[in-house]
């Protein structure tokens, strides 16, 4: 039976027709009205959500470290580097007093292969305080205390002979907080241990809460492998933390997420450089790779020192060289100087024994060395000269007070730990 009009009168084909057509375009509009409306408020969402991550970059910006972008430089084709240091002095407020930074990792980020590569370098490891013009060797956690993010960048990349421009600084306290912001983190113990209250059970998943995540990295005493195990640990929560900040319900908590790396992060790098790693780079957070640079245990006045071997250096500058897209070239430093000098004074690295690791003078020939004149000399002081002569003074923890010069005539006492043949914790996890 046909429908029929208010008045009555039988609706034809073509009304009902017109009818449906007008009922169909209202659906239309209503839709399209509601998706305008949903837009509209992730607009005006996306529109807060920028202004915040722009005012969280700035204020974490260094602009007295600042570098000039070239063009293209992070249009997702190319490979870039920076370099992560920790530290555990509180919020980055901008005036309280640098402190050292115990975690130092060059990140690599490596578009063709959609990851980045992770690798550490032992707070420990003797390095040139490069910028102070001084030739002064120290531990090189101590280069960020001295003399800022620069001579840490410089110091890095004298040491490893690559190039370092971009850096960040991260407390690692505060960051965290970030792993309650993003609901916690699941890591897999490599071993049994307690630390600060919190128990960890090897090869037994677990999740772990922001204060549970900073006392699994910071545990060193007890893992057989110190500072090296911390390391790899301190890779592990970094890299599961980008996995979960990298994910869609991380937005739910975007401001205090942001405001978080806002107070606990300084970098050199832009807005503008950050937005487009963002753009161009997420996809190389699903995977990852690490290593690190092995060094030899040494004790200078019962402080604990890393000497890096130059065939280890040289590795770890063209596995970088490499991710980079660059060609290999010889390390030649202050570090692979005092390596040659020791060895042709009879130094031998993995040797098993205990040893004497000198510290020369800068222009130190290996003539003088073979002749006896410069080792006898260092070799025959004792340790409580060998304390006095030198103006600072470390603990095992790494806390260093410096006072006027070094003199770089020391005797340090090698300790054997490791077999540097077998590298038994480079690479994954």
């Amino acid at each position: 039976m046909k429908k029929e009009d208010k008045l009555g009168i039988p609706e034809t084909r073509q009304h009902a027709r017109k009818r449906k057509q007008k009922q169909i375009r209202n659906w239309i509009i209503g839709i399209l009205a509601v998706v305008c409306a949903i837009a509209a408020g992730v607009g005006l969402y996306a529109a807060h959500l920028y202004k915040t991550a722009e005012q969280a970059a700035n204020k974490a910006y260094d602009s007295e470290n600042a570098v000039k972008t070239t063009y293209g430089e992070f249009n997702g084709k190319k490979p870039f580097a920076v370099m992560l240091l920790g530290t555990d002095t509180g919020a980055l407020d901008r005036t309280e007093k640098r402190g050292n930074t115990d975690t130092i990792i060059v990140v690599v980020v490596n578009p063709k292969k959609k990851n980045y590569t992770m690798i550490s370098i032992p707070r420990d490891t003797m390095a040139d305080m490069v910028g102070d013009d001084s030739n002064d060797v120290q531990k090189i956690n101590a280069a960020y205390s001295i003399g800022g993010a620069k001579m840490a960048m410089k110091t890095v990349s004298n040491l490893l002979n690559i190039p370092v421009k971009y850096y960040a600084l991260v407390n690692m306290g505060g960051l965290m907080k970030l792993v309650d912001y993003v609901g916690g983190i699941y890591v897999t113990p490599p071993l049994t241990f307690t630390y600060s209250g919190f128990p960890f059970k090897k090869r037994v998943r677990q999740h772990l809460n922001g204060q549970a995540a900073l006392a699994y990295s910071r545990m060193r005493y007890d893992d057989p492998q110190g500072d090296y195990g911390r390391q790899k640990r301190q890779r592990e929560v970094i890299t599961k933390l980008v996995q979960k900040l990298a994910t869609a319900d991380s937005l739910t908590n975007f401001s205090k997420i942001a405001n978080n790396l806002s107070s606990n992060v300084k970098t050199n790098l832009s807005f503008q450089a950050l937005k487009s790693i963002l753009a161009n780079y997420s996809d190389c957070t699903s995977s990852s790779d690490s290593d690190y640079l092995h060094g030899y245990s040494t004790y200078v006045n019962d402080a604990a020192y890393q000497i890096a071997p130059t065939s280890e250096l040289q590795r770890i500058s063209n596995k970088i060289r490499k991710l980079l897209g660059l060609k290999t070239a010889t390390v030649s430093n202050r570090e692979t100087e005092l390596n040659t000098l020791n060895e042709t004074a009879g130094f031998k690295f993995g040797s098993g024994e205990t040893q004497n690791y000198t510290i020369y003078d800068p222009g130190t020939t290996a003539d003088s060395v073979k002749s006896g004149k410069k080792s006898s000399k260092s070799s025959s002081k004792s340790s409580s000269q060998a304390s006095s002569s030198s103006s600072s003074s470390t603990d095992y923890s790494g806390n260093t007070a410096y006072s006027g010069s070094t003199n770089y005539d020391t005797t340090y006492s090698y300790s054997y730990n490791y077999n540097y043949n077998i590298n038994p914790f480079s690479g994954g996890y």
